[in-house]
This record gives structure tokens, C-alpha cells and sequence, in this order.
């Protein structure tokens, strides 16, 4: 592996570590009384107006995309990245547990990889490659089960939970054309766009956005929408486009594996939650299948070049 293809890696594996702790600090939010949608809102808006006022002290900033097509991929993008992604994902904690919703929505490597292959027959995974995906599959179920093996079936939230892995893996499939035609900046301002236009309808059909709350929200709350705005919407999902680029929309996608892991130390650190062996354990899994997977990410970034 050469020296930039490790940077490559390396922006991705913190991209990733990063999101897994928003699985923490949105769930401080949630208990500080924010809903779901609320808190997506403001991330997404924080995220766009400084996104935006970076792009307008660019030379040669542009609005639209250059076709009607093109704007509506972005505008693809921007629902499966964005709201339908976060509104089913956190719909789906409501009527299953997290256990179940981390391992159907952190599986989404899997079937993303399976969606790329099917419309990019260079992108189909080989046979060693199928392998390490499903020793990753297995370490993930170790992490995220923790030592706790049992598992409490929801028809209607694990539906929802899958369809939050759809979205993603689904994003994973649009922002291959994306990034052909246009830059990361470009196409991330789209993303938070869109999102934020997409969410338009759920405030104004089934949970109205509640303005008030804001004079109510502490410093640490402001605080913790800030990290969640700056770091883990703007700058992650910036970083995101552009490791895609770089590495394949595979390979990147592959490091999702790795979310519960840090989702995991991040809940040990701040909310005293424990670690077992068997997290250790899933944990090396992961590694493991991911190395093997990872055997794929030449060919995948010399073809999609192509």
C-alpha cells in the first residue's frame, strides 16, 4: 500500500469513528429532550451555512448542477444521505431495540457492495473478497451483541432499520456518477440541501418543529449540536465524498463495519457502558475481513477511473 493510498484509509477509518460517536451524543440530545428530526435539522443547518459561506469565497462558485438529471442524483443523494436515512434510522429505535438497529443498519457494506456489483460489473467482489465480507459481517455481530446474544424481534422496526441500510447503501451507489461530474464541496452543499429541503414535509404533516425549544437548550447542548454540525456532518461527510473518490465507493463503504466499534469505546468512555471479550474478539474479526475486503480497492479505483 503506497503512502497516500494509507492517507486515503486513514481520513476514512477517523471519518467513521467520528460518526460512531454521534450515536452517543445523539443520544444525550434525545434525553435532553430534542426529537430525532429536530436534531437532524439543526446539524444539517449548521453544516449548510458554513458549507455555504466557504463555497461563496470560492472563485468560480456555482448553484445548480449541469443538468436537470444531474440536480436530481443530488437531490437522490440528499434523501438517502440525508433525511429519509436519519428519519427511518431513528424511527426505528422506536419500536426496536439498538441492538437490532446497529446490526441490521451497520450491514450495510454488505448489501451496498452487492447494489455497486450489480451496475458495475468491474466492482463485483471475488471470492476472497466475499469471504472477508462475511468474516466482517460475523465481527460486527460480536461487537454489537457485546455478550449479549439475544436478539428481540420487531417486524416493524427492524423493517425500518432496513431500510435505513437501503438508503445508505443506495447513497453509496449514486455518489459514484456524483463524484465523475463534480467536486467533494460541490456535492455535499447538494447533499445538506436537499436533505434539509426533503425533511420539509415531515415538520409540516407529522411533527411540527417546535421554535421555543431553542431559547430552552443549555450551553452543552449547543455545544453538542455544534460537534455533531461541524465535525460529523460538515467536515466527515465533506472527507466522506472525497475518500469515496479516492478509494471506491467499496472499499470506503466497507469501513462502516467499524462504526459500532467506535460507537462502543465512545459509550464506555462517556456513559460507563461495558466492554466484554467478545467485543475484542469482533473487534479483530472486523479487522480481519476488512483486510481481505480492502484486497479489492485497487482494481475498484482503477476501474471506476475508467
Amino acid at each position: 500500500m503506497s503512502g497516500k493510498t494509507l492517507y486515503y484509509h486513514l481520513v476514512t477509518f477517523i471519518v467513521v469513528v467520528i460518526w460512531g460517536s454521534t450515536f452517543v451524543f445523539t443520544k444525550m440530545l434525545l434525553l435532553s429532550g430534542l426529537s430525532p428530526a429536530v436534531i437532524f435539522t439543526l446539524r444539517f443547518i449548521i453544516a449548510y451555512v458554513l458549507l455555504m459561506g466557504f463555497s461563496l469565497m470560492r472563485n468560480g462558485h456555482r448553484w445548480w448542477c449541469a443538468s436537470w438529471r444531474d440536480e436530481l442524483l443530488m437531490a437522490g443523494l440528499g434523501v438517502t444521505g440525508g433525511s429519509l436515512y436519519f428519519l427511518v434510522e431513528n424511527e426505528a429505535l422506536r419500536y426496536t431495540t439498538t441492538t437490532n438497529t446497529s446490526l441490521i443498519v451497520c450491514s450495510c457494506p454488505l448489501f451496498a457492495s452487492l447494489l455497486i456489483g450489480w451496475f458495475y460489473r468491474s466492482q463485483r467482489l471475488g471470492r476472497v473478497q466475499m469471504a472477508g465480507m462475511l468474516v466482517a459481517v460475523v465481527g460486527l455481530v460480536l461487537v454489537v451483541m457485546n455478550g449479549h446474544f439475544v436478539l428481540h424481534l420487531s417486524p416493524l422496526g427492524d423493517t425500518l432499520a432496513f431500510g435505513a441500510c437501503l438508503c445508505w447503501a443506495v447513497y453509496s451507489l449514486l455518489i459514484i456518477p456524483a463524484n465523475q461530474r463534480y467536486n467533494a464541496v460541490f456535492i455535499t452543499r447538494k447533499v445538506f440541501f436537499y436533505g434539509l429541503l426533503t425533511i420539509v414535509p415531515y415538520f409540516l404533516w407529522v411533527e411540527p418543529f417546535d421554535v421555543s425549544v431553542l431559547s430552552t437548550m443549555s450551553a452543552s447542548v449547543w455545544l453538542n449540536l455544534l460537534y455533531l454540525g461541524i465535525v460529523a456532518s460538515m467536515l466527515c461527510f465533506l472527507l466522506w465524498t472525497w475518500v469515496m473518490d479516492k478509494l471506491g465507493a467499496i472499499v470506503a463503504t466497507n469501513y462502516v463495519f467499524v462504526n459500532p466499534v467506535s460507537t462502543i469505546i465512545f459509550a464506555w468512555w462517556l456513559l460507563d457502558e461495558p466492554i466484554t471479550p467478545w467485543f475484542l474478539l469482533g473487534t479483530l474479526l472486523i479487522l480481519a475481513g476488512m483486510y481481505l475486503c480492502d484486497k479489492h480497492g485497487d482494481s475498484v479505483s482503477k476501474s471506476l477511473a475508467e
